[in-house]
């Protein structure tokens, strides 16, 4: 019979920590990190703040700026606001914070974590929407992940902020695209960061897509683990990367993947693409 109880341990020797930093660490070597930009949070498994229960220490209730009900009592770990990704590993305890949501999902509380003050990202309201949205459709979600891809945002600019048209973009320039994001991305148009409204119009997308693009500002991934949701912006920018050298290179594109070369595709690799992306140029 397996063991049901958890060792105790150190908050900064948990696994999940341990991935929530490196994380952050591989974004910020990507460049996708300046100054304070991008957010990442975690929404924590049972056992792991069973783990790591003896170091918290409930702070004082505040606020969310939004009402996320069906994630009452979840544990998060999240980025500060203000805070620099390049000092989350060498800073942790100054840098990130573990949350505890309240029974109505409407407040939050530190348990651990901005040892110097301070409160989580100013785009929680953001973060806890999304996660709720994932979290109907499929409780195995737990990583929300804002940040600001360079060639992503310069597509912004030159490309419809269309879905369609940037969905079709970024699956020709990599093949393996539409099989990472087989549902495409989602797209808002520029919105001031940080409050409720960019935080629905989120939240909506994401019950279609794992990948919105924020234009001008970047993209919000949602994954099942940090690997995943990194991957999915991984692949997703370097797409946009060859785009935007092919576009440097000429305007218009001499071949390219076809509409009958995705439909193949989708048929071998098992993966459903919508016709809607799949238009005659």
């Amino acid at each position: 019979m397996v063991n049901e109880k958890r060792k105790m341990m150190k908050f900064l020797d948990a696994e999940f920590v341990k991935g929530f930093i490196r994380m952050a660490t591989d974004g910020c070597n990507m460049g996708w990190h300046e100054r304070n930009g991008g957010n990442l949070s975690y929404r924590v498994k049972p056992y792991e703040v069973d783990e790591v229960k003896e170091e918290l220490k409930a702070g004082e209730w505040r606020e969310i700026g939004a009402a996320v009900p069906n994630l009452a009592r979840e544990y998060f770990l999240v980025t500060g606001s203000g805070k620099f990704f390049r000092n989350v590993q060498d800073k942790p305890e100054d840098s990130i914070c573990l949350i505890e949501l309240d029974e109505k999902g409407e407040n939050y509380r530190i348990m651990w974590g901005l040892v110097n003050g301070g409160r989580p990202t100013s785009e929680l309201p953001s973060h806890l929407m999304s996660h709720e949205v994932k979290f109907l459709k499929n409780p195995e979600y737990r990583v929300i992940y804002h940040t600001h891809t360079t060639n992503i945002i310069a597509l912004t600019f030159v490309l419809p902020l269309d879905e369609k048209v940037i969905t079709r973009e970024l699956w020709e320039m990599a093949t393996e695209c539409p099989v990472v994001f087989p549902d495409g991305v989602g797209v808002v148009p520029w919105m001031v960061p940080g409050g409720r409204e960019i935080g629905v119009e989120t939240s909506e997308l994401m019950k279609s897509y794992d990948i919105v693009i924020w234009a001008h500002h970047g993209i919000v991934v949602a994954g099942t683990d940090f690997d995943i949701a990194f991957g999915l912006a991984h692949t997703a920018e370097k797409s946009a990367e060859i785009l935007v050298k092919t576009l440097s290179m000429s305007p218009k594109k001499l071949q390219t993947i076809t509409p009958q070369n995705f439909r193949d595709l989708a048929v071998d690799f098992k993966v459903t693409l919508p016709e809607k992306f799949l238009y005659e140029k």
